[in-house]
């Protein structure tokens, strides 16, 4: 399974849900590919937030060597799964898919029957209990496709 988690900027929210599903799928033995990217360009190469730094430092996880990218038209064909992090990316990726995709699209939370709330809010202009429920919804999320993949 490949999953790449998409956001506006790759610097607060789908990083985070990178590196909690990755450390989650890792614990739990999963062999899955996951990464990120922003649907904008303004953070290219930068490092993740430091406060979405520090808040999953307080969790266990590390966004240390992470770098900003943009959302790329082969992402389409090379990951399963591309998930939006609110409706405004979800609607960016359905307005960029090229004729030849072949990864499905959804929200984050709904892929795995998380419906309240739908969209991971975007924490960048809040304070630290922003970036902590980024990590609530990110750790919720990998908990439920841990027991989706063991299931099937």
């Amino acid at each position: 399974m490949k999953i790449l988690f998409v956001c506006l900027g790759n610097i607060c929210r789908s990083p985070v849900l990178e590196a909690v599903l990755r450390t989650q799928l890792e614990r739990a033995g999963l062999d899955w590919q996951v990464a990120s990217c922003g649907t904008g360009d303004w953070h290219l190469g930068q490092g993740a937030d430091p406060r979405s730094c520090a808040s999953a430092l307080r969790r266990g996880y590390s966004l240390q060597t992470h770098r900003a990218r943009q959302l790329a038209a082969a992402d389409f064909v090379e990951h399963d799964w591309l998930l939006a992090a609110d409706r405004s990316n979800l609607a960016e990726l359905q307005r960029r898919r090229p004729a030849a995709a072949t990864a499905q699209l959804s929200l984050v939370l709904p892929y795995v029957g998380i419906l309240r709330p739908q969209e991971v809010p975007d924490p960048y202009y809040g304070g630290e209990a922003g970036f902590d429920a980024v990590i609530d919804l990110a750790e919720a999320f990998a908990q439920r496709v841990i027991a989706k993949a063991r299931a099937t």
